[in-house]
């Protein structure tokens, strides 16, 4: 079911405490949400394929479309500035190149399975797909995977994903985080009591969309097993 508001936080809106906020933070995390950059190092079927894998690895079925958070142009955005940690794996090429590697890698694994683009296969085929990736166990373009691990391929596509969610202020709502502490500060810290601002956490219930296999938990040694129903809990 999509929602303007999931999470476990019904209600919260860190955005509301942006008055307690010194005025560089405050236009700092506004810009953010205001100003998305535009696409401008991927070319458009790149961007096309990426948004597609980004929207596997970090899905956002439960939200209503006006309150998906931006993940690819961010991503972009670092891209085209060629800014990152300072540091490179030394068997990994520049992320700049690793990514359009990736990109081919990928569209080369959706013709050898199924004789098509990324893009022309079902949602459950893109996400067998990727699982492939994750597990390290990719059943073609073995020539890109000799060029770079793919395992480290992996982890910085997942880290560049949970980095511009997680950045945003909607991710932050989700999860009952208020935001910068400066120059209000956080106040009940020994007890783990909530900030007066804060509101109450509720059990969130969702469930994986249907074709997706994000839920399927392999045992070691095992075949895999599907998981339905919703997920939920507090954390």
């Amino acid at each position: 079911m999509s929602r303007p508001h999931p999470g476990y936080y019904p209600g919260f809106r860190t955005l509301e405490q942006r008055r307690y906020w010194d005025a560089h933070t405050r236009e700092v995390i506004l810009d953010r949400v205001n100003n998305v950059p535009p696409i401008r190092f991927f070319s458009e079927d790149e961007a096309r394929l990426m948004e597609a894998v980004c929207r596997h690895i970090l899905p956002q079925d439960d939200r209503d479309k006006e309150n998906w958070i931006p993940i690819l142009p961010w991503i972009d955005s670092r891209m085209h500035e060629n800014s990152g940690d300072g540091y490179r794996y030394e068997e990994m090429p520049p992320d700049r190149e690793a990514y359009r590697l990736g990109l081919q890698a990928i569209e080369q694994i959706a013709q050898h399975l199924h004789g098509r683009g990324f893009l022309e296969i079902g949602e459950k085929a893109q996400d067998e797909l990727l699982a492939t990736l994750h597990d390290g166990k990719p059943p073609a373009a073995h020539d890109i995977w000799a060029r770079m691990p793919i395992e480290r391929f992996w982890r910085l596509l997942v880290q560049d994903c949970v980095s511009a969610y997680y950045s945003h202020p909607t991710a932050w709502d989700e999860i009952g985080f208020g935001g910068p502490a400066y120059p209000r500060a956080y106040m009940r810290l020994e007890r783990g009591d909530p900030e007066p601002w804060e509101v109450e956490e509720r059990r969130y219930e969702w469930s994986a969309p249907e074709d997706s296999v994000s839920d399927r938990y392999t045992p070691i040694g095992g075949q895999s097993e599907h998981h339905g129903g919703p997920q939920g809990g507090t954390h």
